[in-house]
């Protein structure tokens, strides 16, 4: 594990979903990791498919790898024909500089031959390659010519938009590199002003620990069940949590670890959010709250103590974690998003998810079917996590 972060660490981007403890939390999820790595040393990728072979990483010199990924594998089906069907996911992969013609070529032909010999329905990626930074036609948007090339490498490589983007396509980036008087500064003044407002209505904000867990999570199904979005069981969130948790107390600060931060008043849990660390970047990642102080805003007090503690850290940026595809009212993001912009951010576009596609009978039948087996896992998980609360 230390070889696969410290690895990652060092390339462009690097990102917490690529980290040796995501693929140990999707292990058990029936997701199989494979870990990939480019060199000029190498003809091709050198392949891992177990974790216990990565110290062969420790053979390398680090400063020879020039490109990572994290591949999650998952068999479609565990028997007849289909057997050997599986798809692949590198979430947030794969690592590299992507202004390398020569390097992302190599890689994204690797890849093809990764997803045939796999016998894949289909390969997602999803980088973080910037189209373009604020939103656009407003007064601060700007293109980036390097994401549209890449985009139109792909799509001559015969890779497709995705119709199920696994992460999101944009996100708000806070920059932690000036003071915290500039970063109040950059705010917009109602958010200040409701910063300012928690803290005179005594909300106070504490690091929680595991033994907070479990109502964490009652907070968590309270608030998906009020705001009508689906969340998985309390397992899956309870092992994220504690991995990353587990992971602070045995490794260097700059490897993936992640904290909740627990709003209360008068002592009484109103509001949370999970923050999580790796190479120098903070990520604001689940969130929740209670109907109980609301007008007392806690969520901006919450968000101002996760920007001081990312700050003090040593991070350079702060990841609010998603922005409408549309920047537009209509979007179900807009409120959400308004929030963030109001923190001070900086709204950054990227390639979103591409699917690259060994057999397209395959991939359309899956495509065809998987939304609406979707559909009824996710109405029978608003059930569920609905009947839970009620216990």
């Amino acid at each position: 594990m230390y070889s696969w972060n410290r690895l990652i660490s060092q390339l462009p981007n690097p990102h917490f979903l690529q980290t040796f403890e995501w693929a140990q939390v999707k292990s058990k999820y029936g997701w199989t990791p494979i870990y990939l790595v480019w060199s000029d040393k190498f003809d091709k990728s050198y392949r891992s498919y177990a974790s216990d072979q990565l110290d062969l990483l420790d053979m390398l010199d680090q400063s020879d790898i020039n490109a990572a990924c994290l591949v999650l594998k998952r068999t479609v089906l565990s028997r007849g024909f289909t057997a050997r069907l599986c798809v692949l996911y590198a979430p947030k992969g794969p690592l590299l500089d992507w202004s390398n013609e020569p390097l992302r070529n190599r890689v994204q032909d690797d890849l093809q031959s990764v997803a045939k010999e796999q016998g894949a329905i289909f390969l997602k990626i999803d980088p973080d390659v910037v189209l373009g930074t604020g939103v656009p036609a407003g007064e601060d948007a700007r293109e980036e010519s390097g994401g549209r090339i890449v985009m139109s490498e792909l799509t001559h490589k015969g890779w497709r938009l995705s119709s199920d983007q696994i992460q999101f396509k944009n996100t708000v980036l806070i920059d932690l590199f000036v003071s915290e008087d500039a970063m109040l500064a950059r705010m917009k003044q109602k958010t200040r002003y409701n910063i300012r407002l928690a803290e005179k209505k005594g909300v106070a904000v504490r690091v929680g620990m595991q033994a907070d867990l479990s109502m964490l999570y009652k907070m968590y199904a309270e608030t998906s069940v009020r705001d009508s979005f689906v969340i998985r069981d309390e397992g899956y969130y309870k092992k994220v949590w504690t991995t990353f948790m587990q992971s602070s107390t045995f490794k260097p600060s700059n490897f993936p670890t992640c904290e909740p931060l627990i709003a209360e008043v008068n002592g009484e849990a109103v509001s949370a959010i999970f923050v999580f660390y790796f190479a120098g970047r903070a990520y604001y990642v689940y969130g929740m709250s209670r109907e109980v102080h609301r007008e007392k805003m806690p969520n901006y007090l919450l968000q101002w103590e996760a920007m001081k503690r990312a700050k003090a850290r040593g991070c350079s940026i702060y990841d609010l974690w998603g922005a409408p595809d549309e920047f537009n009212e209509n979007d179900s993001m807009w409120g959400v998003f308004r929030f963030k912009e109001g923190l001070g951010g900086q709204v950054v576009r990227t390639l979103g998810a591409w699917d690259l596609a060994p057999n397209p009978f395959w991939y359309k039948m899956y495509s065809e079917i998987i939304p609406r087996l979707l559909d009824v896992m996710r109405f029978r998980g608003k059930s569920r996590t609905q009947h839970s609360m009620s216990d």
